[in-house]
């Protein structure tokens, strides 16, 4: 497949049926009704309406002259005629229509009203350029023999070459965001202090830039030995990798090529270098810090950093490595890197978004089929009218960090680009309601991003989606999400545009299910009542079955007949986890299970083992014989 890239310009046979009206929606956004899982409508409660109020907040009266104007080629233009300024800084005249070949981009609108945002999107995400199959991966359970302790990107880089050398043409991979750097370190990938910056737990110490003046002998047989246990000590990783990286980092001097990349970040960076520094210092939760510290603006920032200097440019220089050492890993394959909802109320994103996020609100689900009580994920959501009264600032850096250098990205819970469910502060998960976002400029962003650096695009579009969702998708090249597991369609049936799987890292394994150990598991934790466990177990069974599966099997047997199953998929990308292709019985993840070692389990295998596992070859067979047969 050449450089293993999947994305190309190429056109699609999609059709798309337009998306049903949005139902009644107040004038802070909440959406005052709405139709849950059962098919119900539900009335958000008076209660309920005037907490998400009072977390909204009023937008100005004006903020439609002064808010950014998303559009593409050959569109009407709200404000036109005028001036635009245009991102290389040329200027050019528009009338009342967007010119077909007008430059994609960020722009500068001047006319009759205040100046604007002008922001031009091809309206549709690069598509992959021929079908292709791929790992989906957890990066820190994948461990070599060389890691500390911790799945790290040269890792990475060796599972590239590997699923290239078997014809695969991506890798899906875990949420590869920083956590604050103290102790203790978060477990989850997808509760992040920022989704612009990387986890320095991911470098491969050997590789940084001055290792070489360094004995790293004593330090390194530690974190070796770190290998030795199944579960992912993440504090003990930190603390070995930091004494390495700070004993590095003194011996390194600065270099031109280090100073031309941190000069180039600008000020995102420097507010995430200080946080990070000032974290060290008072706490991960810039919410408890001195007064002073808490408000990263004008010139107190300029003067934090000059007080803290030593240690911006320590954390700077993490992040310059992170990038280096990301590049060389993804040089020739896609990387589908993952884009968690939401961020950690106490941490950079959110010191640096002040305003923008919703204090008196956290995002969740609403009760379902799968949880009775809904769920509360403790991340602040960004307030629709602000987010866009600041030109969409904040989510274009997300969703360009992420994709960044690696062509492709998945936006977990993409149904968050329509509608959120906000928790007010203090109330249960159930007890809130849904706020509506300006879907269609988002997915223009995306689409904007996605061609500007050649990445595929999917959206994770499980649990109670709304009409229109998956057809604005559709229409905007972003790939849906389907799983054997939930889809009442036969793969058979799936959409070309979308990504086919068996499982995530939230549902068992094939052969956790097979065995029975998962739901032993979800049993041992008291996920439901023996009813509805047992139940959902046959489920899953039954879509086993299918595949003429022995009651003798082995769980080899029924991991490759799952796969072939999958096969059947028209889908233009089609996965399978590592773990199944381990024979692993445990998923990375049991949601709601507070007590379980949740994202802290390495592979039962040293990568240079997985490598040559029967399974995973006679996996990665079925699904390359599936996607170049068509």
């Amino acid at each position: 497949m050449g450089d293993a890239r999947v994305t190309g310009r190429v056109s699609d046979d999609r059709s798309v049926t337009p998306a049903e009206q949005p139902p009644r929606v107040d004038p802070w956004g909440v959406q005052v009704r709405w139709i849950d899982g059962q098919d119900a409508e539900r009335t958000v409660a008076d209660g309920t309406l005037a907490a998400l109020h009072e977390a909204i907040g009023r937008a100005p009266a004006d903020l439609g002259e002064r808010a950014p104007i998303v559009v593409r080629g050959g569109q009407a233009l709200p404000a036109g005629p005028g001036d635009v300024v245009c991102e290389d800084g040329q200027l050019r005249r528009v009338g009342t229509t967007v010119p077909d070949d007008f430059p994609l981009g960020y722009h500068r609108l001047h006319s009759s009203g205040p100046a604007r945002a002008l922001i031009v999107s091809p309206g549709s995400c690069q598509l992959p350029e021929s079908r292709a199959w791929g790992w989906a991966i957890q990066l820190y359970a994948t461990r070599s023999r060389a890691s500390w302790g911790i799945g790290d990107l040269a890792d990475l880089g060796r599972l590239c070459t590997w699923a290239h050398d078997l014809g695969a043409g991506f890798l899906l991979v875990n949420p590869l965001h920083a956590v604050a750097p103290i102790l203790p370190q978060q477990p989850s990938p997808y509760s992040p202090v920022t989704r612009r910056f990387l986890n320095p737990l991911y470098l491969r110490v050997e590789s940084l830039p001055g290792a070489d003046r360094v004995d790293l002998r004593e330090v390194a047989a530690r974190g070796w030995a770190l290998n030795e246990s199944r579960y992912i000590d993440r504090d003990a990783v930190f603390e070995v990798k930091r004494e390495a990286f700070r004993r590095i980092h003194a011996v390194q001097a600065d270099t031109a090529q280090y100073e031309s990349w941190r000069s180039r970040q600008g000020v995102g960076l420097q507010r995430f270098a200080l946080w990070c520094a000032l974290a060290e210092r008072y706490g991960a939760d810039w919410r408890s810090w001195p007064e002073p510290l808490r408000r990263p603006d004008g010139d107190e920032l300029a003067a934090l950093c000059a007080e803290h200097a030593p240690e911006v440019a320590y954390h700077s220089w993490l992040q310059w490595a992170l990038d280096a050492q990301l590049r060389d890993a993804c040089a020739d394959m896609t990387v589908i890197q993952d884009l968690p909802i939401g961020v950690d109320g106490g941490g950079a994103d959110a010191w640096a978004l002040q305003g923008q996020l919703a204090t008196g609100a956290t995002v969740g689900a609403p009760a379902d089929a799968f949880n009775a009580t809904g769920q509360d994920w403790g991340s602040p959501p960004l307030i629709p009218w602000r987010l866009r009264e600041a030109d969409y600032g904040a989510f274009v850096e997300a969703i360009r960090a992420t994709m960044a250098m690696t062509g492709g990205l998945r936006i977990d819970h993409i149904l968050g680009l329509f509608r959120l469910w906000w928790v007010p502060t203090g109330r249960p998960p159930a007890a809130g309601g849904y706020v509506r976002y300006p879907s269609a400029d988002l997915l223009d962003i995306v689409a904007l991003e996605s061609q500007r650096s050649d990445a595929v695009v999917v959206g994770e579009d499980l649990g109670t989606v709304e009409a229109g969702v998956r057809e604005a998708m559709s229409e905007h090249g972003v790939l849906s999400y389907r799983l054997l597991w939930l889809d009442d369609d036969e793969p058979a049936h799936w959409p070309k545009l979308s990504l086919a799987a068996v499982t995530t890292h939230d549902l068992p394994t094939v052969t956790g299910v097979w065995t029975g150990l998962d739901l032993t598991e979800q049993r041992e934790h008291g996920m439901g009542t023996d009813v509805q466990l047992s139940a959902g177990q046959e489920q899953l069974l039954d879509r086993l079955r299918t595949a003429g599966l022995s009651p003798e099997a082995t769980s080899e047997e029924v991991v490759v007949a799952a796969y072939r199953l999958l096969a059947h998929a028209p889908s233009v990308l089609v996965s399978a986890t590592l773990e199944d292709a381990l024979v692993e019985p445990r998923r990375p993840n049991m949601p709601g299970a507070g007590d379980r070692d949740n994202w802290c389990q390495a592979l039962a295998l040293p990568l240079e083992d997985a490598m040559r596992h029967p399974t995973a070859t006679a996996v990665a067979q079925v699904l390359n014989d599936a996607v170049t047969s068509r």
